[in-house]
C-alpha cells in the first residue's frame, strides 16, 4: 500500500510568533477568541519580545522590565496594544535600516583645472597602489604627501535618501533570533533555519534520537531552500559589498551564501542526517516544491522521515531596492493614493483582491516534519494532517518572464480534481477552503480570481471560502507556502478561517461569482473542515497547489487501514508524546526555545565505518543503510540475454 505523508510536526516564526501549537494563527484570529485564549497570546508574545519574564512564584504570572509582577489580565491591559502593534505587517524598523534616511552613495561632478586645481593631502600608506592619471603627488615628507587634481573628478559621498517602500511584514519587535543559541555571526536566514527547525522537531514531542532509530538513516532528507540566499552582511551580500566598501572578505560570506544552506545546516548542526537532502527552489512556490520532493519521496517508499522547510530574511534595503525597480512592491506613495492622500497606513499595505498597489515583502522560517503513516502509528505521534499531492505546471510561452500564464490553471484544477476523486465532490463543494497566492498586485488579482472562478464553475462550486493570509504576513517570497500550510493547521484545530485583513470592498475587476472573498473571519467546527489548497505562483512561471487533509479525515483513513483497536492502542501513545510535546510548549512560552544546535559535536569517526555487499554501518547509528541487492532494470538484461 501506498504510504500516506502525514504531518507530525510543524514549527517557526514570522511576523505572527511562533507557529507551533498555532500560536502564530491564533495572532491573526485574535479578535475572535475568548479572553483567557486571548491573554495566553499576548503573553507568549510579550515573552517572545522580551517585554516581561515569567515569574518562578507561579506560570500564569509575569514580570515586566521594571520588575512588577503582572497577571495574565494585567499583562494584556499593560502591553496588549504594544504587542498587536509590534506584530504582523508594519512600519520597518530602525533594527532593520531607517526607511526616512537610507544609507546610499550619492555621486558628485567636483570641477577642477590647471588654473584652479583641486588640492589635499594624504599619508603615503593611503595612496591608491596604481595612482590615478589625473593626480599630480608632490612628496611633502617622509610620510606624507600632497595631491592635486587638475580635471573634473567624480567622487562618491556617503548620503542618505528616502526609501520608497516603509513597509513589511517583520517578526515581533524585540526577537532577536541571533541571541537564542550561539549564531557565530551566521547570516539571518540561517539563524531562522535552525530556529524554525527546532521547533518543528520539538513540537513532535518525540525526541529526535527516537525517530532516528527507528529507521535507516537514509529513510531521512532534509529538504529546504530560500530563492534570494543570504544577502545580508554575514552573507552573499557582504561579500559583494566589500571591495566597494574597502573592506575584506570573510571566509565565511562566500560559502554562507548559498541557498542550499538552510538544508546544509540543518542536516549539520540540528538532526546529524546522512540521508537525503536537496534545495530546490522555484520562485514563490519553492515550500511546494520542497514539499512535493518530501511527499513523493515518502509516497515511493524511498524514506520514511522528511522535514521540509524554507528560511527567507528578506528585509534589506538592496532586495527591496529590487523589487521596488520592478514596480512589485507596494510603496507609500501608492498606498497614499489608494487611501486619496489620507494618513498613511502601513498596517494595511497589503491588501489582495481588494485595490491595491503591490506586494509587501516579508521574512518567515517555517519547517514541517512529514513521517510514513505507519511509524507514525507506531511512535504514538500526533498527526495533524496530511499532503497527498502537490501539482507543478509551468506556464509555457509567455510575452515576458513577469506576465501569467496557463500553468496555476493546471495545478489547480488538478489538485481539486484529486481531491474529488479522493473524498467526493461534496466534500471538496462544502468542505474546503483556498490558501491563496494573494500576492496584493493588481495583475494578481485578477488572474487568481479568475483561475478559482473557472475551477469552481467546472466542479459545482457555490462559495468557495478563500483565505489570503499575506494581508497579515505580507510576502515572505520562498516560505510564502510554509505560512499558509501552518494557518491551515490552525484552521483544521480551531475551525476559524481568518479573513482578509484591512480590506474593505472588493476590486470591480476581481470575477468573484463563485468565491467567498470574506471581510470577516469564517467560522465552523473545526471537523466541518475537510481539505484545504494551498496556491503559489511563482515568478516565471514557477505554479504549484497542494492538497492538505484535515487530521479528522486522515484520522478516518488510518482506523481503515490498521482497523479499531491499532488506533486505539496508537491514541495511547499520543498522550505521552503530546505529555512531552506540551512541555515543550511550556517552556517555550516561557522563553525557553531549546534551539537545538549540535555545533562541536564529535563527527563520524569514518575509520570505523563498516561496508558489506549488503549495507554500511555507521557509527552512532541504530541502523545500518541497505545497500542495493536488486535493480529495476535487471529484468531488461534478463530478456536481452535470453533473446
Amino acid at each position: 500500500m501506498t504510504s500516506l505523508p502525514v504531518i507530525v510536526g510543524f514549527g517557526g516564526y514570522n511576523a505572527a510568533g511562533r507557529s507551533s501549537f498555532h500560536h502564530g494563527y491564533r495572532r491573526l484570529i485574535i479578535d475572535s477568541l475568548d479572553v483567557q485564549t486571548r491573554q495566553q497570546t499576548l503573553a507568549n508574545l510579550a515573552v517572545l519580545m522580551g517585554l516581561v519574564s515569567v515569574t518562578q512564584s507561579a506560570q500564569n504570572t509575569y514580570e515586566d522590565l521594571q520588575g512588577n509582577e503582572l497577571t495574565l489580565e494585567a499583562l494584556d491591559a499593560q502591553y496588549g496594544d504594544t504587542i498587536l502593534d509590534s506584530t504582523l505587517v508594519r512600519r520597518i524598523e530602525s533594527s532593520y535600516f531607517d526607511v526616512d534616511a537610507s544609507r546610499w552613495q550619492q555621486s558628485v561632478i567636483i570641477e577642477s583645472s590647471e588654473a584652479s586645481p583641486i588640492e589635499f593631502e594624504l599619508p603615503k600608506k593611503q595612496l591608491p597602489s596604481v595612482i590615478p592619471d589625473n593626480w599630480h603627488v608632490e612628496e611633502l615628507d617622509a610620510r606624507k604627501v600632497k595631491v592635486q587634481l587638475r580635471q573634473a573628478v567624480e567622487v562618491k559621498l556617503d548620503s542618505v535618501r528616502d526609501f520608497v517602500v516603509k513597509g513589511a511584514g517583520q517578526f515581533p519587535t524585540g526577537f532577536e533570533p541571533s541571541e537564542k543559541y550561539a549564531s557565530r555571526f551566521h547570516p539571518r536566514s540561517l539563524q531562522m533555519a535552525i530556529l524554525g527547525a527546532s521547533d518543528a522537531i520539538n513540537s513532535t514531542g518525540i525526541p529526535w534520537q527516537t525517530i532516528a532509530d527507528s529507521v535507516q538513516p537514509d529513510e531521512i532528507a532534509v529538504y529546504s531552500s530560500n530563492i534570494m540566499g543570504q544577502l545580508d552582511e554575514a552573507g552573499l551580500g557582504g561579500m559583494l559589498q566589500s571591495r566597494l566598501q574597502g573592506k575584506r572578505i570573510t571566509s565565511k560570506q562566500c560559502p554562507l551564501g548559498h541557498n542550499s544552506m538552510t538544508a546544509d545546516f540543518i542536516n549539520a548542526y540540528v538532526l546529524g542526517s546522512v540521508g537525503g537532502t536537496a534545495s530546490i527552489t522555484g520562485a514563490c512556490a519553492s515550500f511546494l516544491y520542497n514539499l512535493k520532493a518530501g511527499i513523493d519521496d515518502i509516497q515511493s517508499g524511498r524514506r520514511k522521515v522528511v522535514l521540509v522547510g524554507n528560511s527567507e530574511t528578506p528585509i534589506t534595503p538592496e532586495i527591496m531596492d529590487g523589487y521596488a525597480s520592478m514596480g512589485a512592491l507596494a510603496t507609500a506613495e501608492g498606498i497614499s493614493k489608494l487611501d486619496e492622500d489620507k494618513e498613511l497606513d502601513l498596517r494595511r499595505s497589503s491588501r489582495p483582491f481588494s485595490t491595491n498597489c503591490g506586494f509587501t515583502i516579508a521574512e518567515s522560517s517555517q519547517y514541517t516534519l512529514l513521517m510514513d503513516d505507519q511509524l507514525a502509528v507506531e511512535l504514538g505521534a500526533k498527526i495533524y494532517g496530511a499532503v497527498t499531492d502537490v501539482f507543478v505546471n509551468a506556464d509555457g510561452l509567455k510575452k515576458s518572464i513577469s506576465t501569467t500564464g496557463a500553468g496555476n490553471m493546471i495545478t489547480m484544477a488538478k489538485a481539486v480534481s484529486s481531491a474529488v476523486a479522493l473524498l467526493g465532490k461534496e466534500a471538496v463543494q462544502k468542505h474546503s477552503f483556498i490558501q491563496a497566492h494573494g500576492s496584493s498586485t493588481p495583475l494578481n488579482r485578477v488572474t487568481e480570481s479568475q483561475i478559482y472562478h473557472q475551477v469552481a464553475q467546472t466542479f459545482g462550486i457555490e462559495q468557495w471560502p478563500v483565505a489570503a493570509i499575506k494581508s497579515y504576513l505580507g510576502h515572505s517570497l520562498a516560505t510564502a507556502s510554509g505560512d499558509q500550510l501552518v494557518v491551515s493547521l490552525g484552521v483544521f484545530e480551531h475551525g476559524v478561517l481568518p479573513k482578509i485583513s484591512g480590506i474593505d470592498h472588493i476590486a470591480q475587476d476581481v470575477l468573484d461569482e463563485h468565491l467567498d472573498l470574506p471581510m470577516e473571519h469564517i467560522q465552523r467546527a473545526p471537523e466541518e473542515w475537510k481539505v484545504a489548497f494551498l496556491n503559489s505562483k511563482g515568478f516565471g512561471g514557477n505554479n504549484a497547489s497542494a492538497v492538505v487533509l484535515s487530521p479528522f479525515v486522515v484520522k478516518d483513513m488510518l482506523k481503515k487501514r490498521y482497523g479499531a483497536d491499532t488506533m486505539e492502542q496508537y491514541e495511547s501513545r499520543v498522550g505521552f508524546t503530546q505529555e512531552v510535546a506540551q512541555a515543550y510548549d511550556l517552556a517555550a512560552s516561557n522563553g525557553e526555545l531549546n534551539v537545538i544546535y549540535r555545533y562541536g559535536e564529535a563527527a563520524i569517526d569514518e575509520s570505523k565505518v563498516e561496508i558489506t555487499e549488503q549495507a554500511v554501518s555507521l557509527p552512532g547509528y541504530a541502523q545500518a543503510v541497505a545497500l542495493p541487492q536488486t535493480h529495476t532494470y535487471a529484468d531488461l538484461l534478463v530478456a536481452a540475454t535470453k533473446e
